[in-house]
């Protein structure tokens, strides 16, 4: 849900700052809302080039080393009846890496395949009802004016490396084709050097992949900030030295890698042991000083105390 934010005063919030100068307009992206989630895409099925699906066929066993992430694809829409908020479909493109045994106990191929993954997730982006008209500058030449774009807000995904799980060998013949080959954007067969074999196979390769992501609707708007200084650097760029072994004399030894950290467990034994007896000794030296203060020379002097010094008495 969208945010409550308070109108910016600056002579109420920097008005006993001596540092701020001036109130200034940037032009920047504010985030309206934002949404993080972690999927478990269960069963995912891969789809090969024509060789890596041969090896595919002949496979007895399957194991998924890594996936990654090749592009992903954003489509932003007005969600109806609800002013402010948007639909966004997001449509995830993996690259799945398999070592593929042919025979047990053998030597693995490693081959490439695809996959894909799509969410909706619907978020507050504001309202805008304005064209918005901006030009890029090119050297040497007039400036082009870009076609005029809605005043829509802008999604961003960040997507942390994905988790490849698990991969396993459905033996099953599949002669649905989809459009595999219509739906895939031509840059990632590119990637894979070719169309994928989408139908009249006996084995296909199906993975379980865990998944981060942070989606934001972001929208462009002028804010007024606090303006201090220019912010000038402070530090110097040091010339670098063509002299290995002087770049070298600059490296600190590595005293970790050769003895490894210890960590002190503050409730282990040991140290419970040595903390009472470092209150015991304490206790008993200020049980002796009040004894000194108060009993001088009499005898028969009692101290009472716990594990930390509590009462002393004659």
């Amino acid at each position: 849900m969208p945010e409550n934010f308070n109108s910016f005063r600056p002579e109420t919030m920097f008005f006993n700052n001596n540092n701020f100068k001036e109130t200034v307009c940037i032009d920047a992206y504010r985030v309206y809302d934002s949404c993080a989630d972690k999927d478990c895409i269960e069963n995912a099925r891969c789809y090969f080039t024509e060789t890596a699906q041969n090896i595919v066929e002949q496979a007895r066993n399957v194991k998924l080393k890594c996936v990654n992430i090749i592009n992903t694809a954003i489509d932003i829409e007005h969600l109806p009846f609800q002013k402010g908020y948007y639909s966004i479909d997001l449509t995830f493109f993996f690259e799945v890496i398999l070592d593929v045994y042919a025979t047990l106990g053998g030597s693995p191929t490693t081959i490439p395949g695809f996959c894909s993954f799509n969410k909706k997730v619907i978020l507050y982006g504001s309202e805008g009802n304005v064209k918005i008209y901006s030009s890029d500058y090119i050297i040497d030449s007039p400036d082009a004016q870009n076609l005029p774009v809605k005043n829509l807000p802008r999604a961003t995904v960040q997507v942390a490396n994905p988790l490849g799980l698990n991969a396993k060998i459905c033996e099953k013949k599949h002669h649905d084709c989809n459009s595999m080959n219509y739906r895939i954007p031509d840059c990632i067969c590119r990637h894979f050097g070719g169309d994928f074999v989408c139908g009249n196979m006996t084995k296909s390769v199906l993975v379980t992949i865990g998944l981060f992501t942070i989606v934001q609707l972001e929208r462009n708007v002028q804010m007024l900030v606090p303006s201090y200084d220019f912010g000038l650097p402070e530090k110097e760029c040091p010339s670098s030295s063509d002299n290995p072994c002087e770049l070298f004399s600059r490296i600190e030894f590595p005293t970790s890698e050769f003895f490894p950290p210890h960590n002190i467990d503050p409730n282990s034994a040991a140290l419970i042991n040595s903390m009472g007896s470092s209150n015991s000794n304490r206790c008993e030296e200020k049980c002796k000083e009040k004894c000194k203060e108060k009993c001088k020379e009499k005898t028969n002097c009692c101290c009472k105390h716990k594990q930390e010094y509590v009462k002393c008495g004659c």
